[in-house]
C-alpha cells in the first residue's frame, strides 16, 4: 500500500478505509500537487495556493467527451459529466444538472467556479460573443462583490448561482441570481482586511482624479485596510471596464456606476459636529459633503439636511426630529450601504437583461453555486456577526442537502425498490436547520419578532433566544449573561456569534427623506435603482424586462420601499434559500467539495489535523462508503430500454426481462434489478457508454455510405440535366441569331417562343445566378460551426438583412459615421461598401501579405474583416454589440470604434494568425459603388445618424458637463484647481 501511496484517484475503490489511510491518501496526493480525488461522481478539491499547470489548453482537450475513470481526477472531468448529462450521453436522460461547490471559506470555490465555466464553455464549442461574455462576468461581480479577509484574499461576500442556458447543446443565455450581499463591510472592516475590491481598483487609473480622490488611507471606509500595489490593481481596474465593454455596459452606465463609487467614498468622510442646542450639522472645514453632492447630482443643502435630522407626520402636523451625532453617523451609513447594495442588485440585474436566451422555451440549464464558505472568525481574534450567521446557515443547508441527496434518498430508494441494503449512518443536520429557521421559536423567527417590539435590543434578543432554547443541545448560551452572545453546535464545529446591532441590520432601514432625495438625483441611474422596489428574496427589481434584441418597458406600478410593507433581511434570505433549494431539487446534483490544507493560506503546506477535521465533519467517509457500495446510476426500465436497445434489438418492449437480456449482453455482472428500475454503478454505465458510442459510429457509417451513394447518383442526374440545358440554349442561341439575320422564317419552337430580342441572358446564366448565393462561403475564418451572430443595434426595423436595399437603408441611417473619415470628407481607405467575398478576394489577389479591407455582408446586417494571408485571403465576421462598440468573433479585444479595431490589429496579431495587418486595400476607380451605397446625399448629410462613441477618457481635463453643471454649489478655490 506504501508504495501506491497517493496513485488511487477513486476513493471509493479502497476496500478498507478508515480516517487515517482517507487522510494520507489526499495528503500524499496533495503534496504531489495532485490537488483532485474522486470519490465517485464526487470531486474532492484541495487548494493549492499557488498556480499549478493543469489547465491549458492540452487539459480541455483532454476532458471532452470522455469517461470519467479514462483520466486523472480533475474539475473539468466535472464539467464534461454534467455537459454529457445535459445532453444526454452518458446514460442518463437528458435534464437539467446543478453543480454545488461547498467548502470553508478560503478552499477555493470561486476558482472552482471559473474553471467549470470555462471547460463548459469549451465543451459547446462556444465562439460567440455571447460565451465571451459570459467568460466576463465572473471577474466582475468579483470585482464589486469580493474582498480581502483574514481567512481568504479574495472571499466571496455574497453568494450566487449561474445558470447556464443551453437548446440543443448550445449555449443560448445565462441567468445570475445573487445573495445577501455582506453591505456592512462598507462602512467597517476588521483589522487587516479590506473593503470591496473595486475601491481600490478605482485607484488604478487617473479616474479617481475625475472624481477628486487622493489616495485610498484619505478615507473613512478604507482607512483599515493593508497598502495595495499599484500596479496589480491597475490591471485589476483593466479587466474590469474590459469586461463591462464585453458584456455590453455603454459608457455612459460605467460612468454613472463609478460615480457612485467615487460618491461612497466622499459620504464616509461627512463628519458631523454638535450645536449648542444639541443638534448636529455637517463639520464645516470638509469638503467631502461638496463632492458627495456633486458626483451624486443632487443639492448639497438637501443632503446636509437629510443626514441631520428628519420629519415625523402625526394627524395635526409635521414635526421636525434632529438627530444625534450618533443618528447622523448610521443615516450616513445607511446611505452608502444602500447606495452600494441597490448598485450591485442593479449590475446583475444589467447583466441577465444582456445574457437572457432570445427564446426560453425548451431551454436546459446548468446551475453552479459559488456561495460564501463557511466563516469563524474568533479563531483569527474577530468576532462573528449576523453576516457570519447568515453565510453558515447557508453552508447548514447546504449540508443538510448534501446528506439528504448522498444519504437519505438514495437509501430509501434502495428500500423502496427492494434491493438488499445495511443501512450507513451520517450526521443528520435537520435539527439544526430548525433552530435557524424554524416557526415560530427559530432564531430568526425571534429576531424578526424582537424586531417588531418599538423597545427591543441585542441584548432583549439573545435573552429571549436563551429562554426559548433552553435545553436544545445545538444552542450555548454566554457565561456572561450581560453580554448579547451565544454559541450554536454547527455541523463544521461550534461558533460564537456576537449580536451588535443585529436588529438594525436585520431590519436595514433608510431614512425616508435620504430615498425621497435619491429618486430626485440627475443621475439616471441613481434615480432609477431607487424607483425600482427590492423583492421578496431581497433582489433588486426594475420596471423593465430585457429580450436579447429590444427592451420592453412594463407599465406597472412601483412598488415604494416602506417601514410596513419591507421584508427584514433575515426573512428575505429564508425566501431566497427556499427558491435556490427548488431550483436545485429539480436538477440533477452534482457535488464538488473544497478543502483548505493550511490556515495561512500558503503553498505545499498541510496541516494534518485542520483536514483531517474537514474530512470529518462533511462526512467523507460515510460519503466513500455508500459510493462504494452503492449504485450511483438508477434508470427506470422504460429509461434503460429507450437509451440502450439499439444494442440488442431496436424494437424491444419497455420490460424488466428486456433491461435483463441488454445486461448480460453487454458482459456486465454486479448489477441489480429493482421493482422499477436498473441500478447500476459508474463502471457499468462507462460500458455501457462505450459500446453504444461504437455501435452508433458503425450506424453512421452506414448511414454516410448510403447517403454518399444516393447524393453522387442526385450530383450526376444534376450534371447532365445542366449539360442539356446548356446544349438547348447553345441551339436557342444560334436561331435566334438566325431570326435577328433573317435566316429564319417559320416561328421559333415553343420551349423559346418567350424568349425576347432585346434579352441577351441565357437559360445558363440565369441558373447561375439563381444558385451563385449558395456558392458563397460563410464570412468567418476556422469557425465553420458557428451560429449567426446576434442582430445588431437599430437594425429590427430595416426588413430582412439578405436584401440589398434594407443593408442599404441600414447603412445610411445607423452605420456610415463609423467608416467615414472626418478629416478628408470621405470613407476610410479601408472601407470597401457592400461586396461580396469573392470580390474582396479579386481585390486583394495581387497585394501584399496583411493587405486587408472592411465590408458590408451582403446577407446581415454587420461588418466582416478580409485580409491576405499567405496562401489565400482570410474573413472575420466583426460583430456590433448592443453599447455599439466592436469585436472580431473569436477574439476577446472590444474596440470603440471600426478606426481603434483597425489601429490594434496593425500593431497586434490575431489570436490565430501570426501577423499583423498592413496597409488598407484602397479604393481604385470602379470598385465600390458609394453613390449606390448612399444615394445621391454627401457624407455629411446623412439624416439619424447615431453618434460615434467618444473616447474613453478618466482625466480630470476631460470631465463630462453633466458632472460639471449638475451640482447647485460651488466647490472651494482649492477644490476647482483639481478640476
Amino acid at each position: 500500500m506504501d508504495s501506491e501511496r497517493g496513485d488511487i484517484e477513486d476513493l471509493s475503490t479502497i476496500a478498507d478505509l478508515d480516517e487515517d489511510i482517507l487522510l494520507r491518501e489526499i495528503s500524499s496526493r496533495y503534496l504531489q500537487d495532485k490537488i483532485y480525488t474522486y470519490v465517485g461522481d464526487i470531486l474532492i478539491a484541495v487548494n493549492p495556493f499557488k498556480d499549478i499547470d493543469i489547465y491549458g489548453p492540452h487539459y480541455s482537450q483532454m476532458y471532452k467527451n470522455i469517461p470519467q475513470s479514462s483520466r486523472p481526477s480533475h474539475i473539468y472531468a466535472v464539467a464534461d459529466a454534467a455537459y454529457q448529462a445535459l445532453t444526454g450521453h452518458n446514460g442518463k436522460t437528458p435534464g437539467n444538472q446543478c453543480i454545488i461547490i461547498s467548502g470553508e471559506s478560503g478552499a477555493g470555490k470561486t476558482e472552482s467556479t471559473k474553471l467549470l465555466i470555462k471547460q463548459i464553455v469549451e465543451l459547446c464549442k462556444g465562439n460567440t460573443q455571447l460565451e465571451q461574455q459570459i467568460l466576463k462576468v465572473s471577474p466582475l461581480l468579483e470585482a464589486f462583490g469580493n474582498a480581502q479577509t483574514n481567512l481568504n484574499d479574495n472571499s466571496s461576500r455574497f453568494g450566487k448561482y449561474i445558470q447556464l442556458k443551453f437548446n440543443d447543446g448550445h449555449l443560448v443565455g445565462g441567468k445570475i441570481s445573487e445573495y445577501l450581499l455582506e453591505k456592512s463591510r462598507l462602512v467597517g472592516q476588521g483589522a487587516g482586511e479590506q473593503n470591496f475590491h473595486i475601491f481600490y481598483y478605482l485607484f488604478g487609473s487617473d479616474i479617481h482624479r475625475k472624481y477628486l480622490l487622493s489616495a485610498p488611507r484619505h478615507y473613512k471606509y478604507l482607512n483599515s485596510s493593508k497598502s495595495t500595489d499599484l500596479k496589480s490593481i491597475q490591471e485589476q481596474f483593466e479587466t474590469v471596464t474590459s469586461a463591462m465593454d464585453s458584456v455590453g455596459f455603454t459608457d455612459d452606465e460605467q460612468e454613472n456606476v463609478f460615480s457612485i463609487i467615487a460618491s461612497i467614498l466622499h459620504l464616509g468622510n461627512i463628519t458631523f459636529t454638535v450645536q449648542e442646542d444639541e443638534s448636529v450639522t455637517v463639520t464645516e472645514k470638509t469638503e467631502a459633503l461638496l463632492m458627495a453632492a456633486r458626483f451624486l447630482e443632487v443639492d448639497s443643502e438637501d443632503l446636509k439636511e437629510s443626514l441631520c435630522y428628519t420629519f415625523i407626520q402625526t394627524k395635526r402636523e409635521k414635526l421636525r426630529r434632529n438627530y444625534t451625532k450618533e443618528m447622523a453617523e448610521d443615516a450616513r451609513d445607511a446611505m452608502s450601504k444602500a447606495l452600494y447594495g441597490r448598485l450591485f442588485g442593479w449590475i446583475v440585474n444589467k447583466i441577465n437583461c444582456l445574457l437572457v436566451p432570445e427564446n426560453q422555451a425548451a431551454n436546459l440549464e446548468i446551475g453552479i453555486l459559488d456561495i460564501f464558505g463557511f466563516e469563524d472568525f474568533t479563531k483569527d481574534g474577530g468576532h462573528n456577526s449576523f453576516e457570519q450567521f447568515c453565510i453558515n446557515l447557508a453552508n447548514e443547508q447546504l449540508q443538510y442537502f448534501f446528506n439528504r441527496h448522498v444519504f437519505f434518498l438514495e437509501q430509501e430508494e434502495y428500500r423502496k425498490e427492494g434491493i438488499a441494503w445495511t443501512e450507513i449512518q451520517c450526521v443528520d443536520n435537520k435539527p439544526l436547520l430548525d433552530l435557524f429557521l424554524g416557526k415560530p421559536i427559530g432564531i430568526l423567527s425571534i429576531l424578526d419578532e424582537e424586531n417588531r417590539f418599538p423597545g427591543g435590543t441585542d441584548q432583549s434578543f439573545v435573552n429571549k433566544l436563551t429562554q426559548v432554547m433552553e435545553g436544545n443541545e445545538n444552542f450555548l448560551k454566554s457565561q456572561q449573561t450581560n453580554k448579547p452572545v451565544f454559541s450554536i453546535n454547527h455541523y463544521a464545529g461550534n461558533v460564537v456569534y456576537t449580536c451588535t446591532n443585529w436588529l438594525e441590520k436585520n431590519r436595514d432601514t433608510l431614512p425616508e427623506d435620504i430615498t425621497t432625495l435619491l429618486r430626485s438625483s440627475s443621475n439616471l441611474l441613481i434615480k432609477t435603482i431607487f424607483k425600482a422596489f427590492i423583492s421578496r428574496t431581497g433582489s433588486l427589481a426594475l420596471q423593465g424586462r430585457y429580450s436579447r434584441n429590444h427592451v420592453v418597458f412594463q407599465q406597472t406600478p412601483i412598488a415604494m420601499d416602506t417601514t410596513a410593507n419591507k421584508l427584514t433581511v433575515g426573512t428575505q434570505f429564508k425566501n431566497s434559500l427556499n427558491i435556490l433549494m427548488e431550483r436545485m431539487t429539480a436538477s440533477s446534483p452534482i457535488f464538488i467539495r473544497c478543502f483548505k490544507p493550511n490556515h495561512e493560506k500558503l503553498p505545499e503546506r498541510l496541516e494534518p489535523e485542520y483536514l483531517r477535521n474537514q474530512l470529518l465533519y462533511t462526512g467523507m467517509l460515510q460519503t466513500i462508503e455508500i459510493r462504494r457500495r452503492g449504485f450511483a446510476v438508477r434508470p427506470t426500465f422504460s429509461q434503460f430500454i429507450q437509451k440502450y436497445k439499439i444494442l440488442s434489438d431496436y424494437q424491444m418492449k419497455e420490460t424488466v426481462d428486456n433491461c435483463i437480456t441488454i445486461l448480460k449482453k453487454s458482459f456486465l455482472s454486479g448489477w441489480c434489478i429493482g421493482e422499477s428500475k436498473v441500478f447500476l454503478k459508474f463502471k457499468h454505465v462507462e460500458k455501457l457508454t462505450q459500446m453504444l458510442d461504437e455501435r452508433i459510429k458503425s450506424v453512421v457509417h452506414m448511414q454516410r455510405v448510403v447517403r454518399g451513394f444516393v447524393q453522387r447518383g442526385r450530383y450526376k442526374k444534376m450534371k447532365e440535366k445542366i449539360l442539356a440545358a446548356k446544349l438547348e440554349q447553345e441551339k436557342i442561341e444560334a436561331m435566334k441569331a438566325n431570326i435577328l439575320q433573317g435566316r429564319y422564317t417559320e416561328l421559333p419552337p415553343k420551349s423559346v417562343a418567350t424568349i425576347s430580342k432585346t434579352d441577351n441572358r441565357s437559360v445558363f446564366e440565369v441558373v447561375e445566378l439563381q444558385n451563385a448565393k449558395s456558392d458563397e462561403s460563410p464570412d468567418v475564418e476556422f469557425l465553420d460551426d458557428i451560429p449567426a451572430p446576434p442582430t445588431p443595434p437599430n437594425s429590427a426595423k430595416f426588413g430582412p438583412a439578405d436584401s440589398k436595399l434594407s443593408l442599404k437603408e441600414w447603412f445610411r441611417k445607423t452605420q456610415i459615421h463609423n467608416v467615414r473619415d472626418n478629416q478628408k470628407d470621405k470613407f476610410q481607405d479601408w472601407f470597401h461598401g457592400i461586396i461580396s467575398r469573392r470580390d474582396a478576394e479579386k481585390l486583394l489577389a495581387n497585394k501584399l501579405i496583411g493587405c486587408f479591407l472592411i465590408r458590408v455582408s451582403e446577407s446581415r446586417f454587420g461588418y466582416t474583416l478580409s485580409f491576405k494571408a499567405e496562401n489565400r485571403c482570410r474573413h472575420y465576421i466583426i460583430e456590433q454589440l448592443k453599447n455599439r462598440k466592436f469585436i472580431i468573433i473569436g477574439e476577446t479585444k472590444i474596440h470603440r470604434s471600426l478606426h481603434d479595431l483597425v489601429s490594434f490589429y496593425k500593431k497586434n496579431k490575431l489570436s490565430n494568425w501570426p501577423n499583423c495587418l498592413t496597409v488598407p486595400c484602397g479604393q481604385n476607380s470602379g470598385e465600390c459603388d458609394y453613390s449606390d451605397l448612399i444615394g445621391s446625399q454627401t457624407y455629411f448629410e446623412m439624416e439619424n445618424t447615431p453618434p460615434q462613441v467618444p473616447p474613453r477618457s478618466y482625466t480630470a481635463k476631460n470631465n463630462s458637463s453633466r458632472i460639471n453643471n449638475t451640482a447647485s454649489h460651488q466647490l472651494p478655490a482649492t477644490t476647482r484647481k483639481l478640476n
